[in-house]
C-alpha cells in the first residue's frame, strides 16, 4: 500500500515561508530545525514541509527550477480546503500573497481561488469536495 505522506516546497528562506503560511493560512508550525533549512506545518493527515533551495540542489545533482515570483508558477499547486474561500483569499492577500484568480464557483459546486506565495508557489484555496 502507498500512502501520500508529505509535500516539500523548496524555498529561499524557510523561516520566512513558515511565518507567511502561519499568517496567510492560519497553519501551525509543527517543527523548524535549528539550522532553518527544514520545517513542517500541521495540516491534518498530510505534512506540508519547507526546505531551502540548497538542500534541493544537494538532492538533485541534475538541477531543478527554483520557485520564484519572477517566473510563471510551476505546473503544480498546493490545495488548502477552507469553509469560507472569500475570507481566506482576502486573508492570504492581506498577508502578502499575490492574487491570481478571485474566488469563483466551479460547475461541480466547489468554490476555488488561487494565489501565489512569497516564493511564487501556486496555492489553491477551495471548499472541500
Amino acid at each position: 500500500m502507498v500512502q501520500f505522506a508529505y509535500t516539500i516546497l523548496y524555498v529561499e528562506n524557510v523561516p520566512q515561508s513558515v511565518a507567511f503560511y502561519e499568517k496567510a493560512f492560519n497553519l501551525k508550525r509543527r517543527f523548524l530545525h535549528e539550522s532553518h533549512q527544514y520545517a513542517e506545518m500541521e495540516t491534518g493527515g498530510t505534512t506540508l514541509a519547507f526546505a531551502v533551495n540548497e538542500l534541493a540542489k544537494s538532492n538533485l545533482p541534475e538541477g531543478f527550477r527554483e520557485n520564484s515570483l519572477s517566473n510563471p508558477p510551476a505546473g503544480i499547486e498546493i490545495g488548502l480546503a477552507v469553509t469560507d474561500v472569500p475570507a481566506a483569499f482576502s486573508q492570504a492577500v492581506g498577508a502578502g500573497a499575490i492574487a491570481v484568480t478571485e474566488p469563483k464557483v466551479k460547475p461541480w459546486g466547489q468554490t476555488v481561488a488561487y494565489v501565489r506565495d512569497l516564493d511564487g508557489i501556486l496555492v489553491e484555496i477551495c471548499t472541500s469536495m
